[in-house]
């Protein structure tokens, strides 16, 4: 079972839901609602498969990628920074997978 990986999906969700609860963001809830549910279909393929990492690599993948550009464009660690680490440790988690 990718417990990490279910653990990830579940942090993008709340993050979501924080910042559609703090800011009023529904643009947050949205995508933290789409890339968790990404996420978790990636943790569910890799619990039944550890090669089939495609979906939780390209989830991880684009969220490190948007993610780290908020952050070299606001410099805030929270959540853009944040988001960008946890995403970019899926990826080499992910890819460690493939080993």
């Amino acid at each position: 079972m990718d417990w990490i990986g279910f653990s990830y999906a579940a942090t993008i969700i709340l993050g979501g839901y924080m910042g559609y609860k703090r800011k009023g963001s529904v643009m947050s809830m949205m995508a933290g609602l789409v890339f968790g549910a990404f996420s978790a279909y990636g943790a569910y393929n890799i619990s039944n498969n550890p090669k089939d990492i495609q979906v939780s690599l390209l989830s991880s993948g684009a969220l490190a990628v948007v993610m780290g550009m908020r952050y070299k464009k606001s410099g805030k660690l929270m959540p853009a920074g944040i988001m960008s680490g946890l995403s970019r440790i899926m990826l080499f988690k992910n890819q460690h997978n493939l080993r």
